[in-house]
């Protein structure tokens, strides 16, 4: 068998692309109608087409899967309408997370494509709106990030709804997210879609609703993945920033005391510039110092 080139993999990627996904449309009534006669697969015909991608790379059958559940993408989609971004814009994203979750799936497991690739699909809608948002300046903030993937989640922890919420509500929310009242009532406007109803039927020859396919608790949920991992990289972004305010000395210090695997000693360092364990304590302490006012200055906290 000839060998893998990375030229291969990114032409079957690109071709694993062009055979899910729908062709792009920007209408939304007629990408309605294309999708429409797809039909809902029962949990046996989804496992045997995912088994035949799995082991046999069936391109056909990863299709059937991405297009069975293309109108839950929708209803997903469906959540985020009032954000200012177009529709159709928005669904193709959750395409996409639909298509690499699918890639990803491992029928061996006992739950649903749609049970692994919610959070996907909501993982890449999100990403796309933040982004998006970014570049009007709306969303940048730590206070603006967390409440954009947090605040939904907690409403619905607190039972409240996606109706009018009182002054109580709103301070509740603050103190639970740790944000201003103010942040949490601009967000709530800005993120005033309406939720999918899980307890209605799906169109199809099904009697599920969609409350079955939601994943259960042992299912990574991909919005606190997503928040973790967008904090880090800001978290890290800053810190390069910040070390580059320091001067040559203070930042070999830092680099080797704080934040290399294998710490210096004091006496290392001292040895190094030819100066007291004290005085490399002293330039340490002030350096930290140094850091944490520029990280402060960016909106990054200790407790970040």
């Amino acid at each position: 068998m000839p060998k893998k080139t990375d030229k291969t993999d990114k032409t079957e990627e690109k071709r694993y692309q062009g055979n899910l996904l729908p062709a792009h449309t920007t209408s939304l009534q007629r990408y309605m109608t294309e999708i429409s006669n797809d039909p809902i697969l029962s949990r046996e015909e989804e496992y045997e087409l995912a088994m035949k991608y799995k082991k046999d790379g069936d391109l056909d059958a990863a299709r059937k899967l991405v297009s069975s559940n293309l109108k839950f993408v929708v209803k997903v989609a469906n959540e985020y309408k009032n954000y200012g971004l177009n529709t159709m814009d928005i669904i193709q994203e959750g395409n996409i997370g639909l298509m690499h979750a699918v890639k990803g799936f491992d029928p061996t497991k006992g739950y649903r494509v749609i049970s692994y690739a919610v959070w996907w699909i909501r993982a890449y809608i999100q990403n796309y709106i933040i982004k998006s948002w970014s570049l009007v300046k709306v969303g940048t903030t730590q206070d603006q990030r967390k409440l954009f993937y947090k605040l939904r989640s907690t409403k619905n922890q607190m039972e409240l709804g996606d109706g009018n919420l009182s002054s109580e509500d709103y301070k509740e929310l603050a103190d639970k997210l740790n944000v201003s009242n103010e942040a949490v009532i601009e967000m709530d406007k800005r993120m005033g879609g309406k939720d999918l109803s899980l307890d209605a039927e799906i169109k199809g020859d099904t009697d599920l609703s969609h409350m079955d396919f939601l994943a259960d608790d042992n299912v990574v949920n991909q919005e606190d993945l997503i928040t973790k991992v967008e904090e880090e990289k800001r978290i890290k972004s800053g810190m390069i920033d910040a070390l580059k305010t320091l001067k040559d000395r203070e930042r070999f210090i830092i680099e080797n005391r704080i934040l290399a695997d294998k710490p210096l000693t004091l006496e290392e360092l001292g040895t190094r510039y030819n100066i007291s364990r004290e005085r490399v304590r002293q330039i340490e302490n002030a350096a930290l110092k140094k850091l944490k006012t520029v990280l402060k200055e960016k909106g990054i906290s200790k407790d970040s």
